[in-house]
């Protein structure tokens, strides 16, 4: 596979050489690879251009005020931006339904979630997060494409696997937004049918500095990659659920809260049983029972983030909650591991 530079930078070029391949880490740099000399926390690297020219670099993309070297360079205000837009063009293609979820709890378990529902329903879907890529379809087991890793992987490896997902048939893709990953722009990239939110609580201050900084990371998302005209599933139990409905009402999205407090799917109940836990959820008018597999209310408010995503991506409303009731949960995520002689539970979290 090839490009030219001027393609996929999207801009013209005074040399513009053919580039074969989009990267960031200069050990993975070979004949004809676009460098992105993007500046970090500790290093800068600027600092690796030089090497990765000599591995055989055709360009160097980089900041404003970095250094010119000795092949074609590109310099722009948000270099991680133009870094996802490139790999994103490069690689070109992704499955035709991409999802994001965010929150600072809940994003593996609704990644997953959405996965399995798609599944259930006929598509052929795989998520990407903590847990690596793992796709779905019915009547398969699930493969895992990669190991667990980075909440969100880096953007070229983003679009390369998108790309990889699509040629093999994949239509819809759950992705986690970690708030490394939007504030990094590793989803930049990715186009987006909807997304969904499920908490904010206090973490990741060692990055961010702030609650208002971290806040705003996730806020991004929102703000700056999913689409006007889109939908926003956001849970309104969260205390900070009004900050979020205002970010997507202002960037012109649809929103569809959940929850108790939902006006979309809102839960009216919730009864504890040995096998997890029955809820009543009502939508559109409907009152639907559900046998949720799965024990605990952060599991009742993650399913039904996963299930606003879902019908939000043209899925029936009636099919996605029936689709609950065969989910299965992350693994260690108050996981039911059996039943004892006595009648007693248990469970690893």
């Amino acid at each position: 596979m090839s490009k030219r530079l001027s393609e996929i930078l999207n801009r013209p070029v005074e040399v513009d050489p053919v580039i074969t391949g989009v990267t960031a880490d200069s050990r993975k740099v070979a004949a004809g690879t676009l460098f992105a000399a993007l500046p970090g926390t500790k290093v800068d690297g600027a600092a690796f251009a030089p090497g990765a020219i000599a591995a055989g670099a055709a360009a160097v993309l980089g900041p404003v005020g970095m250094d010119s070297f000795s092949v074609p360079t590109v310099k722009v205000e948000d270099p991680r931006r133009a870094y996802a837009l490139a790999s994103a063009t490069f690689w070109s293609t992704q499955p035709a339904t991409c999802i994001a979820v965010t929150g600072t709890n809940g994003k593996t378990s609704v990644a997953g979630f959405c996965r399995q529902i798609y599944a259930t329903l006929g598509h052929k879907a795989a998520s990407m997060g903590t847990l690596g890529v793992v796709v779905s379809e019915a009547s398969q087991p699930d493969r895992q494409l990669t190991p667990p890793g980075l909440t969100t992987p880096d953007a070229a490896d983003v679009a390369e696997m998108m790309a990889r997902l699509a040629a093999e048939g994949v239509t819809h893709l759950a992705v986690e937004a970690s708030s490394h990953g939007v504030d990094q722009r590793r989803l930049d990239g990715v186009t987006l049918k909807a997304a969904g939110f499920t908490n904010f609580t206090q973490d990741h201050l060692d990055y961010h500095g702030s609650m208002e900084s971290y806040r705003q990371a996730k806020l991004r998302l929102f703000e700056d990659l999913l689409p006007m005209g889109t939908t926003a599933v956001l849970n309104a139990d969260s205390e900070a659920f009004p900050v979020f409905a205002a970010a997507a009402v202002s960037s012109g999205q649809s929103v569809v809260s959940v929850g108790e407090a939902g006006q979309g799917l809102r839960l009216l109940s919730r009864t504890p049983t040995p096998q997890g836990q029955t809820l009543v959820v009502e939508v559109a008018g409907e009152t639907h029972e559900i046998a949720l597999p799965l024990a605990g209310a952060f599991q009742a408010s993650n399913v039904l983030v996963a299930a606003g995503l879902c019908i939000a991506t043209g899925e029936a409303p009636a099919a996605v909650l029936k689709a609950l009731e065969s989910l299965e949960g992350a693994a260690g995520r108050l996981q039911r591991v059996g039943r004892g002689a006595r009648g007693g539970e248990a469970y690893v979290d």
